[in-house]
């Protein structure tokens, strides 16, 4: 059956103290936003619609920039989480099927969980997400009969009896699209703050003979972020978590609470990594690599028994196949390494092709830019680049070719042959210690003027 997911994401968020729209601050180097999309994408959706607020293009622009297929609407003015849901309706009025309420703000819902909410769908027209609450604090009340929910009481509408439940709403909710929109659309205003509220739609479902039921979670899933405080929460939380999956799925972390992993990294099995590795956004380490201490990955795949660091930088594009060696204070980006490729040490690869089993020399730079293009390096097979070279691409070094160290390569060096492009050295017999006594007559002339 179709699903469309309805993304909640018009707050301000006032308390963030930020110019920054609320949902695009990070957890886990990627914006609340896209961790609400990733949950919905596992029900493989039909529609995605983002409802956006403050902040409209720059939230728009991340929602296409996760999923392109994603449609957005503005809610302007803002009225409401009841008024935000009936924004997307024009957009969703060809949908079939269930529709799924999420939001921006709340980044760790599971996809397993929406998919328990799809299938109690089965015996209720609406379906609400609910969590047992260590402290219910002053969330609203899931007031539940059998397996039917009576009604979500607001805390300051709740009874002593009723504040003493612990099951509470998370917001979430499924209905089917038509039925969605048509309660959406008979929930009035008339409270203190003249919002339309989408708490009212399980009040209104039963007035009209409809059931609702809930489905539990767990409340570490219902987690919202409104201020700085509870960002810094939500990365512990996601941190402390993935960093247990990866232990339990095979890796080795030498120092586990300094490793922080992206919301979409995958490490394979008995892969080790050292201490103060940070993984941004789409990064996969196939099995048994090696990722050394104080590493910044981001946007790069790390073939198996490739080992990488300490105080290596892959930037997006890196590409690394199977045993290549990249060392210390190495920076690849958009660059291909064919396996057995070593890159030691103090190096930058930008915009090339390293044939397998070549060794690149300390100190080597790929001339990548001219100020206004980018241009491509490639080097063949098993070559060997002498320490100190800077590459200036557009440049091809053919297979079995060699630089000398110190050269600044500019065109083509054939396949087998020794490229040697530096200036003829010159010695001056006895100038270095008549130039230091220079130098020491000015400095003591100096100091005796002072």
């Amino acid at each position: 059956m179709p699903v469309s997911l309805i993304v909640l994401a018009a707050g301000m968020g006032t308390r963030m103290n930020s110019e920054l729209p609320k949902v695009l601050h990070c957890v886990a180097a990627s914006p609340m936003l896209h961790h609400a999309l990733n949950a919905g994408r596992s029900l493989e959706p039909s529609h995605i619609v983002v409802v956006t607020g403050h902040g409209a293009a720059a939230v728009a622009k991340s929602a296409l920039a996760f999923d392109e297929a994603a449609q957005t609407v503005v809610q302007d003015p803002q009225l409401g989480t009841a008024h935000a849901v009936a924004q997307a309706a024009p957009l969703l009025a060809n949908a079939t099927g269930d529709a799924i309420v999420l939001y921006g703000d709340t980044p760790f819902i599971r996809p397993e969980t929406l998919q328990s909410m799809i299938e109690a769908r089965a015996q209720h027209a609406v379906v609400i997400l609910g969590f047992e609450a260590r402290d219910p604090g002053r969330y609203g009340r899931l007031v539940v009969k059998g397996d039917e929910l009576q009604r979500i009481v607001e805390f300051k509408d709740a009874t002593e009896a009723e504040r003493k439940i612990t099951l509470c709403n998370s917001g979430v909710i499924c209905a089917d699209v038509k039925t969605l929109f048509e309660l959406v659309a008979l929930i009035g205003n008339d409270n203190a703050s003249g919002e339309y509220y989408l708490t009212d739609i399980v009040g209104l479902a039963r007035a009209h003979g409809l059931s609702a039921g809930v489905v539990i979670c767990d409340e570490a899933e219902t987690l919202g972020v409104n201020t700085r405080a509870q960002l810094a929460e939500a990365e512990a939380a996601f941190q402390s978590r993935a960093r247990a999956e990866a232990l339990e799925n095979g890796v080795t972390l030498t120092a586990p609470d300094t490793v922080f992993f992206g919301m979409d990294t995958y490490v394979g099995r008995d892969t080790i990594i050292g201490p103060n590795v940070f993984f941004g956004p789409g990064v996969t380490v196939e099995s048994e690599a090696e990722i050394k201490a104080f590493c910044h990955l981001e946007g790069c795949h790390i073939s198996r028994g490739a080992s990488v660091g300490p105080f290596a930088r892959l930037r997006p594009g890196a590409e690394l196949a199977e045993d290549v060696h990249v060392g210390n204070f190495v920076e690849i980006k958009n660059s291909i390494l064919d396996e057995g490729v070593k890159v030691g040490h103090l190096t930058y690869l930008g915009d090339a092709h390293i044939g397998e089993f070549t060794n690149i020399g300390a100190g080597t730079v790929t001339c990548n830019y001219d100020g206004v293009m980018k241009h491509k390096t490639t080097i063949g097979k098993r070559a060997f680049i002498g320490s100190d070279t800077m590459l200036v691409a557009p440049v091809t070094v053919g297979d079995d070719a060699m630089t000398g160290s110190g050269s600044v390569i500019t065109e083509n060096v054939p396949a087998g042959a020794i490229a040697i492009a530096r200036a003829r050295q010159a010695n001056k017999p006895g100038l270095a210690i008549k130039f230091f006594e220079k130098l020491r007559a000015v400095k003591a002339a100096k100091a005796k003027g002072q």
